[in-house]
């Protein structure tokens, strides 16, 4: 069986193989403040021309959105996010347990709109009995979106001024953001500038495990890292995580691997598209979403393992596929053979 059901079924790229082992036997102190940590830092905050923003590595997404928004809010408040976004539906109540809610908005293909936000906000506060409703107090948005959408330049710009006008920081969870990056308008750069908080992800983009907290608002910077031992993050090994990023932060390497995957994606998209098969969201990234018969999704499930998304009438289901960086030409080739035969 071929695995297409997500982007993290392989272990990492090679060169951060190579210098995990090249570097094994080297002696760091620990907790992040190693001299490979410190590094990547530099990378990064370079990528981001952001020179005064904070690099913070944490093991995995849920840990990395639950610690930043739990070191964010005040007990009485909550996060403003997609109806679909991944701390409202697929993260066993991560944001809930840390004391907060997830304020979910309808999204369309998994994004919201800063109309939206700025609906939410006054209206809660024109609610006369506002002060026994959890105050929304922060916008979480992904990039790209569990749909595989994109947030534009300008959709993106709209938020951020809509959030500084309403003084709610945004945050932008990034586990996907190579190849978000490999896709749209908006760069690292842009985030910088427009976000207060996002993640660069590791975990499905390259490394082994990891994601790296890029916390650009000063107001939000202080004291970080005790919000990251008290949740639990602090891995005591810090240098494996900074030695992955700065592995895929030379020459280039995150950009060009999450490229590859993307072209891999449009070309799954298009062999669909030539046997006629629709797609349940237009999604420009590694994610591709085929609306199936049964027949169909059951022929490709005799030679691949992809994920079941949602039913969309009584004879068709949407699945979804992914590539990743490690998805290979060969496994490709089987794929577009298979849909070729439907």
């Amino acid at each position: 069986m071929i695995h297409f059901e997500c982007d993290y079924t392989e272990g990492a790229h090679e060169s951060i193989l190579r210098r995990l082992t090249q570097t094994n036997l080297c002696q760091t102190v620990g907790y992040g403040e190693d001299e490979y940590c410190a590094s990547a830092r530099e990378k990064i905050l370079s990528a981001c021309q952001a020179p005064r923003a904070q690099v913070h590595f944490l093991v995995g997404g849920t840990q990395a959105n639950a610690t930043v928004i739990a070191s964010i809010l005040r007990p009485h408040q909550g996060v403003l996010c997609a109806d679909t976004g991944h701390i409202n539906v697929h993260e066993t109540g991560a944001i809930e347990a840390t004391g907060h809610k997830a304020l979910p908005l309808p999204g369309v293909n998994g994004k919201i709109t800063a109309r939206q936000v700025e609906d939410a906000v006054r209206g809660h506060y024109a609610d006369g009995t506002h002060e026994h409703i959890v105050q929304p107090a922060m916008v979480y948005i992904s990039h790209p979106t569990e749909g595989g959408s994109l947030y534009s330049l300008s959709e993106l710009t709209a938020l951020s001024d809509t959030c500084r006008a309403l003084s709610i920081p945004l945050f932008v969870d990034g586990a996907r953001l190579g190849y978000g990056l490999a896709a749209g308008d908006v760069t690292l750069p842009d985030l910088a500038r427009l976000c207060d908080v996002f993640y660069i992800g590791g975990t499905k983009c390259g490394a082994l495990f990891g994601e790296a907290v890029v916390i650009v608002n000063p107001a939000l910077q202080k004291d970080f890292r005790y919000h990251i031992k008290q949740r639990g993050g602090m891995l005591a090994k810090g240098r494996l995580l900074g030695l992955q990023f700065d592995t895929l932060f030379t020459d280039n390497l995150y950009l060009r691997i999450n490229e590859n995957a993307v072209r891999q994606a449009m070309r799954i998209r298009d062999a669909f598209a030539d046997r006629g098969i629709s797609m349940l969201y237009e999604s420009p990234t590694n994610q591709q979403f085929p609306v199936l018969t049964h027949a169909q999704r059951e022929k490709l499930a005799q030679q691949f393992i992809f994920s079941f998304w949602q039913k969309v009438d009584d004879t068709h289901d949407a699945v979804r596929f992914c590539t990743s960086w490690a998805t290979t030409e060969e496994n490709l080739q089987v794929l577009l053979s298979a849909i070729e035969s439907l």
